[in-house]
């Protein structure tokens, strides 16, 4: 080592002992993040000093509660995050009307008739049909894949199949409630339960979304575990099952609804844009607390916190609260439409739709530049252990407009393990959200975007 270049190492090293702890990022390989320490100390701190954000979720679902597409609770939902975002004095704030289907729950019930009456905890399916009026009276076919119910095609013909496979994780069990109700339709079912696509407990039924695939349509609904438990012990002692099932789901044609939007307009650069963003929209049951009234809040607070703090990034932040996602997707895809001639100036987009439990860091999507560029970022939120950074980035709301235009994407992720126990289900409520763990994902996403905003050099260039 020559004697300059041991003199550079000297003073780096002394540069570093003498720079505190608390203002040290936990990975050095990208000095510019040091700039952004204080900042992001400041945002950090007003974010976690108080339960602000629990306390606006809780109004909106005590205001709201349930907000399913083209309901009157989703419309009332969507006309006081307008007047609160301007009470908060972000700019620009608007809808943006989209057009949405409007499915109807109505009154639904399900219940073992044989060999003993046994009411079962079941939620229709979302887009399901319904059954005559009086119900489906069946035997009942219970088996646990799909591999066995096309072993077993021939017994499903005329009867309610109940599909008891075991939750493992979310996206490989999933396809259970898409997918199977037509799956068994085309083998002859007249019905279809599915087991909750969620972990075991409190014999909750999780609702969520069927896709029929053209062919006959028949009515399905989720059950509890607990249920779909006992009508396999039925059938693994060989009794006969007779089950009833009674729906009164139906669309009602489409009704008007809209994508909220706000704003902090950039500095110097308003023109280029970083979208944070939740959905509106819930499913009828509990409150979407967690799925998505949480995710809408902590990306809402990024906006509202920079303007307390008087920090106006370079380029502007954009808030947006879409609508549909749970049943439809339509508000992502008209985003996507009406701003089809900016996308090529949005510099990232981050959607927040995992629950609002102790943040983990984010998924990302991206470059391998994009990718080493937020986890220089996230290193700023060692403070409250929110600095993971892997693979993802997915986002139902966002997803048309990252694949339409090659948007750098990012999702907060957090500990999930108590998000799917609730997902769907009456239990989503606000109470089962620890108001520190929701001002820890405010302060990651604040701090992500507002870096993402500010830095000098777009991401991924």
């Amino acid at each position: 080592m020559t004697p300059a270049r041991l003199f550079l190492v000297s003073v780096a090293v002394l540069l570093l002992l003498s720079t505190p702890d608390s203002a040290r990022p936990a990975e050095d390989g990208a000095g510019w993040i040091r700039d952004y320490r204080p900042i992001a100390n400041r945002l950090i701190a007003d974010a976690t000093g108080d339960a602000f954000a629990w306390k606006r979720l809780a109004a909106l679902t005590d205001v709201a509660a349930h907000r399913l597409s083209g309901s009157p609770e989703l419309e009332r939902a969507i006309a006081w995050t307008v007047a609160e975002m301007k009470r908060d004095g972000l700019e620009n704030v608007h809808t943006e009307k989209v057009r949405v289907p409007k499915w109807i729950r109505g009154h639904e019930s399900a219940e073992v008739v044989a060999p003993a009456r046994h009411v079962i905890a079941m939620l229709g399916l979302g887009g399901s049909e319904a059954t005559p009026r009086e119900g489906i009276v069946a035997d009942a076919l219970v088996v646990r894949s799909f591999e066995e119910l096309d072993r077993r095609a021939t017994e499903a013909r005329g009867r309610i199949v109940v599909l008891n496979a075991p939750f493992t994780h979310y996206a490989e069990s999933v396809r259970y409630r898409s997918d199977g109700p037509s799956r068994a339709a085309r083998h002859g079912a007249v019905g279809v339960l599915v087991r909750s696509i969620g972990p075991d407990g409190l014999r909750l039924p999780h609702t969520g979304s069927v896709q029929y695939d053209g062919g006959v349509r028949v009515p399905a609904a989720a059950i509890a575990s607990e249920d779909a438990d006992r009508l396999q012990r039925l059938a693994d002692r060989g009794e006969r099952i007779v089950v009833r099932l009674q729906m009164e789901s139906h669309f009602d044609g489409e009704a008007e609804s809209a994508n909220v939007v706000g704003e902090l307009r950039g500095r110097e650069r308003p023109e280029e844009i970083v979208v944070v963003s939740g959905h509106l929209d819930s499913w009828d049951v509990g409150s979407g607390a967690s799925d998505d009234g949480g995710g809408c809040i902590v990306t809402w607070e990024a906006l509202r916190i920079m303007k307390k703090l008087n920090l106006r990034p370079r380029r502007t932040v954009r808030v947006v609260l879409f609508t549909n996602e749970e049943n439809g997707g339509r508000g992502g895809a008209a985003y996507r439409d009406r701003h089809r001639d900016e996308l090529s100036r949005h510099v990232a987009m981050l959607e927040s739709d995992n629950g609002v439990f102790r943040p983990l860091g984010f998924g990302v999507s991206g470059s391998a530049a994009v990718r080493q560029t937020v986890a220089a970022i996230a290193t700023l939120l060692d403070r409250i252990a929110a600095t993971e950074v892997g693979p993802g980035g997915e986002g139902g709301d966002i997803a048309p407009s990252v694949a339409f235009a090659r948007i750098p994407a990012l999702s907060l992720e957090v500990d999930s393990s108590r998000f799917f126990v609730i997902h769907h289900t009456a239990a989503d409520t606000v109470d089962k959200i620890d108001p520190a763990e929701m001002a820890r994902c405010a302060a990651a996403v604040t701090v992500m975007a507002y870096v993402l905003a500010d830095m000098p050099e777009r991401l991924g260039e």
